[in-house]
């Protein structure tokens, strides 16, 4: 029996994923402000290194999230195209990039938690 994957399928979860990127991105936006909160209180060499090195985390998360978001913008626009050619289900190659583009997900979202762990043990330390 074969198994036929929509491409409404995907859509969807297209959309949680960029849901879940938003969200990375607001929080980085209110890390960042926490940063600027240790920032005026400490002058440790110590401690301002961290919050550099915390300072760029962000910055590479941020432009992550942005490479992610475009990629699933223009797999939508592929399955957008496959709509309009009346294509319920997507093709083989639609699919591997879908996979792949799946597992990067999962492996940035582990990236991220992995940050924001040893973000808040940085907090809970200096703020």
């Amino acid at each position: 029996m074969k198994t036929i994957i929509k491409n409404s399928d995907l859509h969807f979860e297209h959309s949680l994923w960029e849901k879940e990127l938003l969200f990375w991105e607001d929080e980085i936006k209110s890390f960042k402000n926490r940063l600027s909160e240790i920032q005026k209180r400490w002058t440790d060499d110590t401690v301002l290194s961290a919050l550099d090195q915390y300072e760029n985390q962000f910055t590479i998360q941020l432009e992550k999230i942005d490479q992610l978001k475009d990629d699933i913008r223009t797999h939508e626009h592929g399955i957008s195209n496959q709509l309009k050619a009346n294509q319920e289900a997507i093709d083989m190659v639609g699919l591997k990039y879908h996979m792949e583009m799946r597992d990067r997900m999962e492996t940035q979202r582990q990236i991220y938690h992995d940050l924001k762990k040893r973000f808040f043990e940085y907090l809970s330390k200096y703020l």
